[in-house]
This record gives structure tokens, sequence and C-alpha cells, in this order.
């Protein structure tokens, strides 16, 4: 089942949920209908028919919630745990270099705690307790951040083309000035 904004239900809408479900179960008892039951409960065919299946298979307990699908599985303290290892780095853990990758990171908490997350599960994990997704900066190691801004500041304004004033430079102008005069009108407001 998908909801709204990629969430799921919150604790109440899932109890208001399963009455609903208990409530179907009393009428499976009563030998109702799929169809009959989906309407008076204002609920499609097929979630009875799911419901149905589920209460033959499993009694009333078969139907009740199983709670919460996104529970955690780690712990405060294992979360603040692996916050301590992710800051020591992936050196320390047998990595080659400096970068933590969801999958490393996926990897980690397998070692420490023996639970395994999928990669989105791991991105979440994190996301919920305050870490983000960085991008290195690609600068060259011999980049001179001093010599850039020389550069910028007193070489660039030399180096790039003038800018035309709109209205005394342009062709129109030319046309009605004549060209030399508009040339000439042109070189003393660009110096």
């Amino acid at each position: 089942m998908r909801y709204a904004q990629g969430g799921g239900l919150t604790d109440t809408e899932r109890a208001a949920r399963e009455r609903i479900r208990l409530q179907a179960v009393e009428r499976f008892e009563g030998g109702e209908k799929n169809s009959e039951i989906a309407t008076a409960l204002r609920v499609s065919e097929r979630s009875v028919e799911r419901w149905r299946r589920q209460w033959r298979e499993g009694g009333q307990a078969g139907v009740r919630s199983k709670g919460s699908p996104g529970r955690p599985r780690l712990s405060d303290r294992q979360v603040t745990r692996l916050e301590r290892e992710l800051e020591r780095g992936p050196l320390v853990h047998g990595w080659a270099d400096q970068r933590w990758t969801l999958a490393r990171v996926k990897t980690l908490i397998g070692r420490l705690f023996h639970v395994t997350y999928t990669v989105e599960g791991t991105w979440r994990l994190l996301k919920r307790h305050g870490w983000s997704w960085q991008q290195p900066a690609r600068r060259a190691i011999e980049r001179d951040d001093a010599a850039v801004e020389l550069w910028k500041k007193e070489v660039w304004p030399r180096v790039k083309a003038p800018r035309r004033l709109a209205g005394l430079c342009s062709r129109s102008s030319a046309t009605d000035l004549g060209p030399q005069s508009a040339y000439l009108a042109c070189a003393q407001l660009s110096s």
C-alpha cells in the first residue's frame, strides 16, 4: 500500500485501521459477503479479500497490526557508537581513502552490530540523526586562492572586452550620426 509523501500510517491511524479490520472479522464470522463488508466499511473489496485470507490463516491475530514497519533496528546507544566510529574515519576501518560512502557505512553497521541495512535504509538512518550528504570540492592541489583573486581584480578587467553602450554605439546610431562620428563617440565613451 502506498501513502502520500512517501510516509506510512501514524500510530493513531494504524489503530483506526485495525479497528476497521476487526469489524470486518465480526462480519466474516456473521457470514457476510466481501462486497457487502467493503460497502459497509467503505474499503476496497481487495482489502476485504486480503483480510479474510489472513483471518482464515491466523484467526483474529492474523488480522491485527504488526506495528510500524519502519521501527529502528539500532538503539540510541548503538547509533552513538556508530557516530563515534564514523568520526574516526574510513582509514581506521580498513578502507584505502577518506571517503564514507553509503555502502561502506552499511558494511560498518553490519560489522559492528550484526544488523543488515539496505543502502537506502542506511541513508534514512544517517539523515534521521543529522548527517548530510556531502560531495568533496574538486580543486587542484596547486591552487592559490590569493593569486586567483588578484588576477580577477587586476588582469581580468584589462583582458575582457569593453561593454558596448546601448544606443550611442549601436548600428542605428551609426547611420544617424554617420559611421566616422559614431566611431569617435564610442571610442571616447569607452576610454
